[in-house]
Parts: C-alpha cells; sequence; structure tokens
C-alpha cells in the first residue's frame, strides 16, 4: 500500500479549496464529469446554494463541462468527490473560472495548458459567464492561496 503513496501525491497535488464557493464549483466539475450532464447531485447542490436562481450556474457549468470535453487532446484527470485534495487539472480549471473575469489572458492559458490545445476560446468564454454567474448569485469565487504550479502566470497586455 505505501508504494501507492507517492503516486498519490503526484496526482493530487494540490490543496482543497478552502473557500465555500470555490468547494461549490469543484463540486459541480467533480458530479457532472462522474455522472454526466445531467447529474441530479450537481443540481440538488446548486439548488440548495442559489436557490432558485440556480439555473444559471448550472447550465453554465454543463456548458463549460461539455466544451471542456469537446475541445481537449489530453484526459482530463478528476478525482472522487470525497477526495481531500484536487488533481492539477481540477486546480487550473478551477483558477481559470476564478480568474476569467478579471484576467482572461491569464485564464485561456491555464485551459490552453490543461487542454492541450492553442485555443480555446469556447471554454473561456464558459468560464467566464459560469465566473460571473457566481459573483451575480452571491457566491464569488475568491482567489485561490496558491495557484496551479503547473502553469505560471501570464502578464496581462
Amino acid at each position: 500500500m505505501t508504494e501507492y503513496v507517492p503516486q498519490l501525491a503526484t496526482i493530487l497535488s494540490n490543496r482543497y479549496p478552502e473557500e465555500d464557493d470555490n468547494r461549490l464549483l469543484l463540486f459541480g466539475v467533480r458530479r457532472v464529469a462522474a455522472g454526466g450532464l445531467n447529474d441530479a447531485h450537481a443540481a440538488n447542490a446548486y439548488l440548495a446554494a442559489f436557490g432558485l436562481g440556480y439555473r444559471r450556474p448550472l447550465i453554465l457549468l454543463r456548458a463549460l463541462m461539455a466544451e471542456l470535453s469537446r475541445v481537449s487532446n489530453r484526459r482530463i484527470l478528476i478525482a472522487p468527490c470525497c477526495c481531500p485534495r484536487t488533481t492539477a487539472a481540477e486546480a487550473s480549471i478551477l483558477d481559470a473560472v476564478i480568474s476569467a473575469v478579471e484576467a482572461p489572458h491569464q485564464a485561456h492559458r491555464l485551459l490552453c495548458d490543461t487542454l492541450g490545445v492553442e485555443n480555446c476560446l469556447g471554454a473561456l468564454s464558459s468560464a467566464q459567464a459560469l465566473g460571473q454567474a457566481f459573483a451575480d448569485l452571491g457566491h464569488p469565487l475568491a482567489a485561490r492561496a496558491s495557484p496551479s504550479p503547473s502553469v505560471p502566470a501570464l502578464p496581462i497586455d
């Protein structure tokens, strides 16, 4: 069993988000990745958090996940919902959604590196809309304490 610990430490290299709204986004990403675009657990969590306004962030999350899966040239590793740490791909997706409204160049670079593509404007647009929906509904996503270690931050022109 101890021979798997270094592998897990490499795969699950990022900390779990401390902020409740970031955790809600991560939960939605994990549930939609595991259960499909119509996952009832994700819908229930968003209904509980956003009340009657849950449809907008839920549909935008589904659009983001569909776009990520459509354009990706790489496998996107997603941990189970019970996992107390995040994969590099999850951390990059979270960082991209969090920074998409304020720093779109950085978010685009994060998404491109995660997906293994040169251009992913559809995914960036979905990430921007999702981040804005969280903020509009009173659940602004907070910047993470430590950005994804695999992708350096880019200055905005």
